[in-house]
């Protein structure tokens, strides 16, 4: 089926789609900082960058990047189709993700950032819950 919008009208409809986060990926972190009986956090904390979660008391925020749209080293296949687009918007993502960290960094917040893969897996989860309680530890 053809799209009823031309090209530039379909770019402007679909910049006024904002994200809201990913839900089974977050909610991965959540079952994991449990399973850590990690506490403290907090989510939608109006920061740069937004982070998935916060530890406002450690000035810890954490990211949980997905594999694709923030161009994993391991996981990240780039598309058959639309190649230049890609490139680019991935290339843009990880560019703001340095701008975000960098931000939140000069204003005393620490970063830790995880892959989405990092949440798979039992030796994965294993490894992502013993860098955030080092990453909350060094905090205190």
């Amino acid at each position: 089926m053809a799209d009823v919008f031309t090209a530039a009208k379909r770019s402007e409809v679909m910049s006024k789609i904002r994200g809201s986060g990913n839900r089974s990926t977050e909610l991965k972190a959540i079952a994991l900082f449990r399973q850590g009986e990690i506490h403290g956090w907090r989510r939608g904390k109006p920061l740069p960058g937004r982070p998935d979660f916060c530890f406002p008391v450690q000035r810890l925020a954490v990211f949980i990047d997905g594999c694709f749209w923030h161009g994993c080293p391991r996981h990240y296949r780039e598309p058959g189709s639309n190649v230049i687009f890609w490139r680019s918007k991935i290339a843009r993502n990880r560019s703001r993700d340095r701008e975000v960290t960098r931000l939140l960094r000069k204003s005393g917040w620490r970063v830790i950032r995880f892959w989405e893969h990092d949440l798979r897996g039992t030796r994965a989860r294993a490894g992502a819950i013993s860098r955030l309680m080092k990453a909350l530890s060094l905090g205190r």
